[in-house]
Parts: C-alpha cells; sequence; structure tokens
C-alpha cells in the first residue's frame, strides 16, 4: 500500500492521520516518514484498510482498539532529561 492509499483508506474510515496515531499509540512523526518510502508497513496497512472496511459496515472501531489497552513505546532517553554527570 502506497501513502497515498493508506491516506484513501483514512478517509473512508472518517479519520486523520493524527487521530489515526492517536488510536494506535503510534508516533504521527513515525506515519509521515512512510510518505518518502514506497509502501506503508503490513501492520500500518492492514489497519488502515479494516477500519475503512468496518467503517463502510457501520462498525465502530474506536471501541475495540480503546479496548484493547494500547500503551505508547517510548525509547529509554528519549525527551528532557538530567544529564548524568560522569566521575572521573
Amino acid at each position: 500500500m502506497t501513502f497515498i492509499e493508506f491516506k484513501k483508506c483514512l478517509l473512508d474510515a472518517e479519520t486523520s492521520i493524527p487521530k489515526f496515531c492517536k488510536l494506535i499509540k503510534v508516533s504521527e512523526k513515525n506515519i509521515q516518514s512512510y510518505k518518502k518510502k514506497d509502501h506503508i508497513p503490513n501492520a500500518i496497512a492492514v489497519a488502515a484498510a479494516c477500519f475503512a472496511k468496518m467503517h463502510n459496515l457501520g462498525i465502530d472501531y474506536k471501541i475495540f482498539i480503546d479496548q484493547l489497552g494500547l500503551v505508547i513505546k517510548t525509547k529509554p532517553g528519549v525527551g528532557f532529561a538530567k544529564k548524568k554527570e560522569f566521575e572521573i
């Protein structure tokens, strides 16, 4: 799936990239980085296509996703933190 096809799926699901990212607990920056690549990763493509199909069938997919209890992944050291002083 190309990035344009991905965005069409989101339109069919009546959601936006920021809302999609918030729902699946993925950084918007991460999703936006796929613009530069040929294809969207399979898992992201499947999620978008399923959301579009469920929306077309009148299923509120957001309830199902919220029930999964997804957690945002963070890398250690990301953000602002105190730097540890090294002893010599």
